[in-house]
C-alpha cells in the first residue's frame, strides 16, 4: 500500500494541449516547457502525452534534461532554454538539440565544439533581453550576434526569442515588452537577415496576450491545469491516515508545542511532511480532504509527517486516504490553494514534491 503518492491525469493533460491549442492561431506551435521533471509530473510520459495532443515540440532548462529525452524528440523540437556556460558546449554538440545563446563566449564555444564534430549545423536561438532582466542580449546586440552565429556552417539561426516577465499581472509591460521584441524583428528585416521561429510567450503570454503567439508559444504551468481558466488539474497528492488519537481539551499536538486543543479533537496522523513537499509554512493553515470532508492541519508540519482534525469526519480509520491536491468525492483543493496557504505559487508547490512519493500515471 503506498503511503504517499501523485496521480499523473494524462487524459487531463492531453485535453489542456488541445485545449490550449485551440485557443492560439494556427501558425503557432505549440512547445510543451516540461523542465523540471515537468514541473513533478514526470517529463517523459508528459513529453509523450503533449505531442500525442499535438504539441510541436518539447522545451526544457539543461543539456541534462534534453538528453533524457533525446530519443523521444530531437533536433529543432527540443530546445535548452536555461543558461549554458562556454564548458557545456561539447554536451550541447554532442546532444544536437537547439539551444539558447545570448553572448559571445557562448556562441564561438558552440562554434568550436559543432566543428570538431562535423555534420548538420547546430540549431540555436538567438534569446534578447526585452525587459525580464535575467538572459538575454541587449536589443541593440541581437543583429551582430545573429551575424556571428550564421557566419560559418557549424551554427544555424534557428529562432530568435525573449522571454514576458509579467504576462499574467501587467498588460502595459507586457505590451512595452513585444514592441521591444518586434524592433529586433525589425531590424532583423531590414538587414535582410532570417529569423527562424519568432517566440516569447509563455502560458500567461499566450492566453492573455494571443497577439503575442507569433510563430511559437511556451507553455509550462497552464498545461498542468494552473494558474488560467479553461485547464483542468493534472497531479493529485495523496498520503494515507497512519495513526488515530484522541487529545483533550488542553493537551498540544506537534513540536513546539504549537497547537493546544480548544475541545476534545481526533487527531489522525498522516504520512506525510515537508521532506514530501507538504511546505513547513502550513503549519495550521488550509485543509485536507478525508472521506470526501474538509479536515484542517494543526500543529506544525513535520519531515515526514502531518496532523489533521478528523473530528467531524464519520467513520474515520486507519489506511483512509489523505488528499493534499486534488478531488475526493465534491471537494477538491487546488495547487493554487495550497500555494496560497503555504505563501508561494503553484510552480513551487508542484516542483517540491519530493522523492520519496511515488508517482502513478492515470490513463
Amino acid at each position: 500500500m503506498l503511503h504517499r503518492w501523485t496521480e499523473i491525469n494524462l487524459t487531463a493533460l492531453r485535453q489542456n494541449v488541445r485545449s490550449i491549442r485551440g485557443r492560439l492561431p494556427r501558425q503557432a506551435t505549440f512547445l510543451a516547457v516540461v523542465k523540471a521533471d515537468a514541473y513533478g509530473h514526470g517529463a517523459r510520459r508528459v513529453a509523450e502525452a503533449a505531442l500525442e495532443a499535438g504539441a510541436g515540440g518539447v522545451a526544457v532548462s539543461t543539456l541534462g534534461e534534453a538528453r533524457e529525452l533525446a530519443d523521444l524528440v530531437g533536433g529543432d523540437r527540443l530546445l535548452v532554454m536555461g543558461g549554458l556556460l562556454p564548458s557545456d558546449a561539447d554536451l550541447a554538440a554532442e546532444t544536437r538539440c537547439a539551444v539558447c545563446v545570448s553572448n559571445i563566449g557562448m556562441i564561438q564555444a558552440l562554434q568550436s565544439a559543432a566543428a570538431k564534430r562535423g555534420g548538420v549545423a547546430l540549431p540555436v536561438h538567438l534569446k534578447v533581453d526585452t525587459g525580464m532582466g535575467r538572459f538575454g542580449c541587449r536589443p541593440e546586440e541581437a543583429v551582430a550576434l545573429s551575424r556571428l552565429i550564421s557566419a560559418g556552417p557549424d551554427l544555424r539561426l534557428a529562432g530568435v526569442c525573449s522571454h514576458f516577465a509579467s504576462a499574467d499581472s501587467d498588460s502595459e509591460f507586457t505590451a512595452l515588452q513585444l514592441t521591444r521584441f518586434h524592433e529586433v524583428l525589425a531590424e532583423f528585416r531590414t538587414h535582410g537577415l532570417p529569423t527562424g521561429m519568432r517566440h516569447i510567450a509563455n502560458s500567461a503570454g499566450a492566453l492573455r496576450h494571443p497577439e503575442a503567439a507569433l510563430d511559437a508559444v511556451r507553455v509550462g504551468i497552464a498545461m498542468y491545469g494552473c494558474e488560467e481558466s479553461g485547464v483542468v488539474p493534472v497531479l493529485s497528492l495523496r498520503s494515507r491516515i497512519a495513526h488515530l488519537h484522541t487529545a483533550e481539551q488542553g493537551e498540544t499536538v506537534g513540536y513546539g508545542t504549537a497547537w493546544r486543543a480548544e475541545r476534545r479533537t481526533l487527531v489522525a496522523t498522516a504520512t506525510i511532511g515537508y521532506a514530501d513537499g507538504v511546505n513547513r509554512s502550513r503549519a495550521g493553515k488550509g485543509w485536507a480532504l478525508v472521506r470526501g470532508h474538509r479536515a484542517p492541519l494543526i500543529g506544525r508540519v513535520s519531515m515526514d509527517a502531518i496532523t489533521v482534525d478528523v473530528t467531524e469526519v464519520r467513520k474515520v480509520a486507519v489506511g483512509d486516504t489523505v488528499t493534499l491536491i486534488g478531488a475526493d468525492a465534491a471537494e477538491s483543493i487546488r495547487t493554487e490553494d495550497v500555494a496560497a496557504w503555504s505563501g508561494t505559487i503553484s510552480y513551487e508547490v508542484l516542483t517540491a514534491i519530493g522523492k520519496r512519493v511515488t508517482s502513478v500515471s492515470t490513463d
